[in-house]
């Protein structure tokens, strides 16, 4: 990555007030990005932007809805940015069944907004839409997804980011590579880390069970993900920013950012571990009927590796460390921005 790439430069960032978009903001600001945030009011309490103090970090913080496109264009095109991270989105997938036609406006309409937004904002150069790994039609196999694999998804969240990735090619195609504009989209797997406090999630729902002296309830301990830090797909994300501007179309297609292969661990693997890291906790089986959700997901990111030289820098056990030593900094009082930036530069000396 070269810093003076992203120095006084202009990014219009929406979903900053999320974890992983608030994390990718904190990074952007440390780098001499001047950041304009554009997103809803955070999620839960506490939450990564409150609690970091993130606003004090950025040239603009906007609360508004990617569901509005003239709000966000009018957004967008005050902030005059040369690079467009696109990050706000319905995030959940347990939440996706209880609410699919706010998941599908937000996700895919979101998203097309976005877009839409940019093509009519004549300083932005290039586009990274994050989407997830769930994109893949999942075939429940032992192959990691490649970015050439069939896109699909059983629930709403899941088929709804895939609909974002075909409206991320329509748009490509009809009109931003003739605008000059560089659109890539860019899948991730399960992130972890500090200040993550969403429902449903099972490091949040872990860290909140020892918090309140209880038993985690664990849905699906035999689920498989591909578990990584959330500084690791961020790093690619700019990495591939960076290669957007000067050379976009070599780059402006799909791109897996996944961790090593031997991360990818059942839920019961993670929450083992969790307890013998953290003493009195515990865990058990959530006995009721749960909706449908991946038995088995693993990422390629071969082509990342290849054509970026971007790599994992931290295993899980060292995610998994991280993340506690974050929610431990938050319980004892201590400034989380401090701590966060350190974990950020204890990342990028790996």
């Amino acid at each position: 990555m070269r810093p003076d790439f992203w120095q006084g430069r202009s990014v219009f960032l929406t979903g900053h007030t999320g974890f992983k978009g608030g994390w990718m903001a904190l990074w952007l600001s440390h780098l001499g990005a001047k950041v304009y945030g554009y997103a809803l009011s955070p999620p839960t309490t506490p939450n990564f932007f409150t609690e970091t103090q993130l606003q004090d970090r950025l040239a603009q913080s906007t609360l508004g809805d990617i569901r509005n496109l003239e709000a966000l264009t009018q957004a967008m095109r005050q902030a005059q940015p040369s690079v467009v991270i696109h990050m706000a989105a319905q995030p959940l997938v347990r939440d996706s069944y209880q609410a699919p036609v706010e998941t599908y406006a937000t996700n895919v309409m979101g998203t097309v907004n976005v877009l839409e937004a940019a093509r009519q904002t004549e300083t932005v150069q290039a586009i990274v839409n994050i989407t997830t790994d769930k994109c893949y039609q999942n075939q429940e196999w032992i192959w990691p997804y490649r970015e050439v694999d069939r896109l699909g998804g059983h629930d709403p969240y899941s088929s709804s980011k895939a609909c974002a990735e075909l409206v991320t090619t329509a748009y490509r195609h009809s009109f931003l590579a003739d605008a000059g504009i560089h659109l890539a989209s860019v899948r991730a797997g399960n992130v972890i880390g500090g200040g993550d406090w969403a429902k449903d999630r099972l490091i949040p729902d872990f860290l909140r069970a020892l918090d309140a002296g209880e038993t985690l309830r664990v849905r699906s301990p035999h689920a498989i993900r591909p578990w990584q830090h959330v500084l690791e797909p961020i790093s690619g994300y700019l990495l591939l920013a960076e290669k957007l501007i000067p050379d976009g179309e070599a780059y402006a297609e799909a791109w897996n950012f996944g961790p090593e292969e031997a991360d990818a661990k059942p839920v019961s693997w993670i929450v083992d571990r969790l307890c013998k890291k953290v003493p009195g906790s515990r865990w058990e089986l959530e006995g009721t009927p749960q909706p449908h959700e991946a038995g088995l997901l693993k990422l390629d990111s071969a082509k990342a590796r290849f054509q970026l030289g971007w790599i994992p820098r931290w295993n899980l056990e060292t995610a998994l460390d991280k993340t506690i030593e974050w929610h431990q900094a938050w319980r004892q009082g201590r400034s989380m921005a401090d701590v966060s930036i350190q974990q950020l530069e204890s990342y990028l000396a790996a």
